[in-house]
């Protein structure tokens, strides 16, 4: 009877595994520990990344810790355009991989946009952020102006933006 109970743990631990294993590669994460999720199918909805040095916020689809690294992974729904990532996604990225250094104290050397079919890792190159420092820069100053207004037309994305409530523009 005991032996019988051991092989179907052994049988269920490697069925936990194959559906892990599943999962993660629908999700586009890499091998490695996640540290934070922003999907409830991996557990409860973590609290937003902050800078108070470069007045940002973001959440991040998921962490992955390799090893001694911090990988930002972003997941999109759409299909990859055929000439590469989005730019306004590398961004998002990129402005990822300023929280992760801020809040671990690990520059993450890329970070993974995952389309619903095709992923693409994006080196955190100096001068991706340079580039997002200069964006920053210009939506703080455009904030700070009163031009920063509302990008889209949209009322699904509206509805669906975690700054709704906050938002003097939002559509009905």
């Amino acid at each position: 009877m005991v032996g019988f109970l051991a092989v179907v743990c052994l049988i269920l631990g490697l069925l936990a595994l194959m559906w892990s294993r599943a999962a993660r590669g629908e999700a586009g994460l890499p091998r490695g520990e996640v540290l934070y999720s922003d999907t409830r199918a991996w557990g409860p909805v973590e609290k937003p990344l902050f800078s108070a040095a470069y007045r940002l916020a973001g959440k991040p689809d998921y962490l992955v810790k390799d090893r001694r690294a911090i990988v930002p992974v972003e997941v999109k729904s759409s299909r990859a355009p055929a000439d590469g990532p989005r730019r306004g996604h590398v961004m998002q990225l990129a402005a990822y991989c300023l929280l992760v250094e801020e809040t671990f104290d690990r520059r993450p050397a890329y970070g993974i946009v995952k389309y619903a079919d095709q992923t693409f890792s994006v080196e955190n190159t100096d001068g991706l952020r340079s580039a997002l420092l200069d964006a920053l820069d210009e939506m703080q100053q455009a904030l700070a102006a009163g031009r920063a207004k509302r990008s889209h037309s949209d009322p699904r994305r509206c509805a669906g933006c975690g700054y709704r409530h906050a938002c003097d523009e939002r559509l009905a």
